[in-house]
């Protein structure tokens, strides 16, 4: 796109957003036979699959979690299927340059508990969209 600087680095990550998490395990994990890690929320992911730094099943009151601090989907915002975060080297930067090109961040440049810098916004295929800073994905695995 003219006029950006932004530069995407890797695919961080990847899933759908879950409104039934036992169908969605059932596909993923016992269908298809992703070994899942769980933690204490229920969110269900894996950093073991090959071609994906992070593939995760994550709820949808997680998703409204992070985008709006409620457990609730925001009325009025088309609800995501599902999730893709791309690895930037600078968010702020990546975040002014979406917002210059008329998206609409849902949340910018927050840090999450697990030390991931994240602006999030719907694309126009109705996924939640993220551009991150992962300082985890940038260590040597």
């Amino acid at each position: 796109m003219a006029g950006t600087e932004t530069q995407v680095l890797f695919i961080a990550g990847f899933g759908p957003i879950d409104r039934n998490i036992a169908e969605s395990r059932n596909l993923y994990g016992d269908s298809l036979g992703i070994r899942f890690k769980e933690d204490s929320g229920g969110y269900l992911y894996t950093g073991g699959i090959e071609g994906a730094k992070h593939f995760a099943l994550w709820p949808l009151s997680q998703a409204a979690q992070s985008c709006f601090g409620s457990e609730l989907w925001l009325d009025g915002i088309p609800v995501p299927q599902a999730w893709l975060e791309f690895e930037v080297e600078d968010v702020q930067k990546a975040t002014a340059d979406l917002e210059a090109h008329g998206y609409r961040m849902l949340i910018k440049n927050k840090k999450e508990p697990w030390g991931q810098t994240v602006s999030r916004f719907l694309s126009p295929e109705g996924l939640l969209v993220g551009v991150t800073f992962t300082p985890s994905m940038r260590e040597p695995r």
